[in-house]
């Protein structure tokens, strides 16, 4: 896979090279399509091209009225979902699960740590970035949203680079990192498709094969392809500019269809002659010219106003992020406002999410949770921090000193106030030109992979490593193409932008039910490793008594299925407590306390039913605590039906100082009760050993 800028934000895909998939019956030399999933995605962009391009008048209209209905009443949603998928991901890193690796337990990062976060880092970097870092600061400067700071005051200066770096930050990254371990775990970890229908199996279950499948998967593409045509679209009017600076090529229809045919071109050279390694090295290539324009506008402009602007407006995300993250101006008329900033942007990070989801779950198999959610949240964040710090900052600047051409000009959607930016710096035509070829780079590697991406999506894939076929590729470049064109025909960016914010709507939904999907999967994950510790207790207790003949052995085995699946009621399970736990414990706290350790065993009553607790005293040493206690849960189902005619039955859980480790000794031996005490106690002994100050 090639490199891309990704909006927001961006993403430099890289992986080592694959197989070839096997041939399908309608793949010509690459995995078989999904037909109905291609089919309805491609009419679906057909038909809105067509349109736009027949009767564009109609369609900038229809699409006005549309996202103004959006805004009205789903803006309300795209804010909470914003903020709700972070704080899923957050959850997920910071939870129990962090632990789970994308992969199985045996599997390690296939890059190391310092190439994983760089790839992470060049994540940031894409045509979009270099446009917005000066017109969104610009405008908000200028124009800030009702009930913020007064235009074009300090209050206004602090609070527009903070509104685009609210914009391009962690929020949007919280749904790439979704996508990204949905895709890479229920492809790496559970071995199925990979595919955004996938992510659902835990929620709809064999009904992703049909329909429901198909439409998750349509609406992954529709909203993709919007993503990627809004992309190219900025960057075919922002690299436009750039010809005419530099060449004195005017703006107009002819350019920007050129540029959008170059792009199609060079996504076919990539699909069919295998220079995807050329582009690859000059994406990376990319990053360091980029990362050399950002030191070239610190150093040779006001270093120290923009060192000291740039630590003032991370501390200004960090303090007002809460009140941003869920603002919906509900007592003030912002709504334009919103549609063209806010509910844009989380659109656009919506339709993206499979696209850079999929980058990032390849570059990422083998890390754990808390790993990946770590580094998608933080490393491509600190790329968004330095380039718009500078640039919005320099931008802002220009203006407080006076300079009301570039003010108006900075505002402009077509990127001409970054051009004229660079030329007040010295050696300003080389740099113009410079930032100009990053441009063109970014926005030709976007092309190329963004077409990859959707065939993938509308292909049947058997792993991460496998792609579509090249023919595919060249099909959906020339799509995305010609609706880039058609949008910009119809209205600009700004149609593009209310497009973005209506197809993103379906996806946002299905990120919903992704959300839903991976955390019941964890959940089972959660389950298996409780169960396997529990299995491990039982065998250790086993091997106190273990058979010494084969008969002895088959009994072994047959008692403990009879004991597994033997579910007992209240009376059984109190004289199992009585007359087999009570008696172990109590002949493993007289030896305890033969051996110093005062310990007690008595009967405990702090819940609603009966227990059995040993537990060690003394002053100086954290308490030792084994506690059996009698509880009632339901009987287990198979496909719905009851293992046993009763509707609960009573079980013997463990609990220890930390409270209950979910497991039942029902059944157990006395010998086995012993062995199970005594392996928790020495747990505790280690535990006392490394809580130990040091030098005691």
């Amino acid at each position: 896979m090639t490199t891309t800028d990704s909006p927001p934000g961006g993403t430099t895909p890289h992986d080592t090279p694959a197989a070839p998939p096997p041939v399908g019956p309608r793949s010509l030399g690459g995995a078989p399509i999904r037909v109905p999933v291609f089919a309805a995605s491609l009419a679906g962009v057909l038909v809105m091209a067509v349109w736009a391009l027949v009767s564009p008048e109609s369609a900038e209209s229809t699409l006005g009225t549309v996202t103004t209905w959006v805004t009205e009443w789903y803006g309300w949603f795209y804010v909470l979902l914003a903020t709700a998928v972070l704080l899923f991901v957050i959850y997920l890193g910071l939870s129990r699960y962090g632990h789970v690796r994308l992969g199985p337990d045996h599997s390690r990062p296939e890059f190391s740590t310092f190439a994983w976060a760089s790839m992470l880092f060049a994540a940031g970097i894409g045509t979009d970035v270099m446009f917005y870092s000066v017109v969104e600061p610009a405008t908000q400067y200028m124009a800030p949203p009702a009930g913020g700071p007064e235009a074009e005051t300090v209050g206004a200066a602090r609070e527009a680079t903070v509104w685009t770096l609210f914009h391009y930050g962690i929020t949007g990254w919280g749904m790439y990192a979704l996508m990204g371990l949905a895709l890479g775990y229920f492809c790496y970890r559970r071995g199925l498709p990979l595919a955004v229908r996938s992510a659902l199996a835990p929620v709809l279950g064999k009904r992703i094969d049909g329909g429901l499948g198909h439409a998750v998967d349509t609406a992954a593409v529709l909203g993709t392809i919007f993503g990627v045509a809004t992309s190219l679209g900025i960057g075919v009017v922002f690299l436009n500019v750039g010809l005419e600076v530099l060449f004195g090529i005017p703006v107009g229809t002819g350019a920007q269809i050129a540029l959008a045919v170059l792009a199609v071109v060079m996504a076919a050279v990539s699909a069919t002659t295998g220079v995807d390694k050329g582009i690859r090295f000059l994406s990376q290539l990319n990053v360091v010219l980029a990362l050399g324009l950002a030191a070239w506008v610190l150093v040779t402009g006001k270093t120290a106003l923009l060192l000291n602007v740039t630590v003032a407006n991370v501390g200004d995300f960090v303090r007002t992020f809460p009140a941003k993250t869920m603002e919906t101006f509900p007592f003030v008329d912002n709504a334009e406002w919103m549609s063209y900033w806010t509910l844009f942007f989380w659109a656009w990070w919506v339709a993206w999410a499979s696209f850079v989801g999929l980058f990032l779950a390849r570059i990422s198999r083998g890390r754990t949770i808390r790993q990946f959610v770590a580094g998608t949240l933080v490393i491509p964040f600190l790329y968004i921090v330095m380039w718009i710090s500078i640039f919005g900052n320099a931008a802002i600047e220009r203006i407080r000193d006076g300079d009301a051409t570039f003010a108006e000009t900075a505002q402009d959607f077509t990127g001409l106030g970054f051009y004229e930016l660079l030329e007040g710096y010295p050696a300003g035509q080389v740099v113009i030109a410079l930032a100009f070829f990053v441009g063109l780079l970014f926005y030709v590697t976007s092309a190329d992979s963004g077409a990859l991406v959707m065939a993938n999506l509308t292909s049947r894939l058997g792993s991460l490593s496998d792609d579509a076929a090249p023919w595919l590729r060249i099909v959906w470049a020339a799509a995305t193409g010609l609706l880039t064109v058609a949008m910009l025909l119809v209205g600009g960016i700004v149609a593009l932008q209310y497009a973005t914010i209506i197809f993103g709507l379906p996806f946002a939904v299905v990120l919903v039910l992704v959300m839903v999907g991976l955390l019941r999967a964890l959940r089972v994950e959660g389950h298996r490793a409780a169960s396997r510790d529990h299995a491990m207790h039982a065998l250790l207790s086993a091997r106190s008594a273990q058979p010494r003949d084969a008969v002895q052995a088959g009994a072994s085995w047959k008692t403990r299925l009879a004991r597994a699946t033997n579910f007992v009621d209240r009376e059984d399970a109190l004289a199992h407590l009585r007359d087999v736990v009570s008696p172990a414990l109590t002949e493993v706290a007289a030896e305890l306390s033969g051996l110093g350790v005062t310990t007690v065993c008595e009967e405990d009553y702090e819940g609603d039913e009966p227990a059995v607790a040993l537990r060690t005293e003394g002053e100086d040493a954290t308490p030792f605590v084994y506690r059996v206690a009698l509880e009632m849960s339901p009987v287990p189902t198979y496909g719905g039906r009851m293992v046993q005619a009763r509707d609960t039955y009573a079980r013997l859980e463990v609990h220890l100082e930390d409270g209950g480790q979910d497991y039942d000794v029902m059944g157990y031996t006395q010998a086995q009760v012993i062995h199970d005490c005594l392996d928790h106690y020495e747990r505790h002994l280690e535990f006392l050993r490394l809580a130990e100050p040091s030098g005691s």
